[in-house]
């Protein structure tokens, strides 16, 4: 098999896994090295070089704070700092432990005229503040 052979059936099996199971576990990782015979090492490669994969399961409820030019100099950076302190989670987490919720920070979420503008699961918040995102966040617990 070619290397294009080999990447594109790995690719197939990690979307495969995450699919299934909501992110690419160790366990998962384990099993396509023995399956394709490649170090597993190069199979996070693929995982930490492409975007779509996760190493750790996500949240029942994903808030993504828009971190585009308007939203940004309309306070979204205190937004994703008080998202964080409401949900406890501390530097490097993105994920609360009871699986509740991700945070993400994006690049854009297309509604600048909404700046700042944050987004859980598929509703879309606008002109958020402290006081409105903590109110938000708190229907959805």
């Amino acid at each position: 098999m070619t290397d294009i052979d080999i990447h594109g059936g790995l690719i197939k099996q990690l979307q495969d896994a995450q699919a299934k199971f909501g992110y690419v576990s160790q366990h998962e990782v384990k099993r396509i090295s023995k399956e394709f015979n490649i170090a597993e090492s190069e199979i996070y490669g693929v995982i930490t070089f492409y975007s779509q994969f996760r190493l750790k399961p996500l949240g029942k409820h994903t808030i993504k704070v828009c971190r585009g030019t308007a939203c940004h100099v309309s306070g979204s950076l205190e937004l994703v700092t008080e998202v964080r302190e409401l949900l406890g989670l501390l530097d490097g987490e993105d994920t609360t432990k009871d699986l509740r919720f991700t945070l993400e920070e994006v690049a854009c979420l297309g509604c600048c005229s909404l700046a700042p503008a944050v987004m859980i699961n598929k509703d879309v918040f606008g002109k958020v503040n402290r006081d409105k995102l903590s109110k938000i966040l708190e229907s959805y617990k």
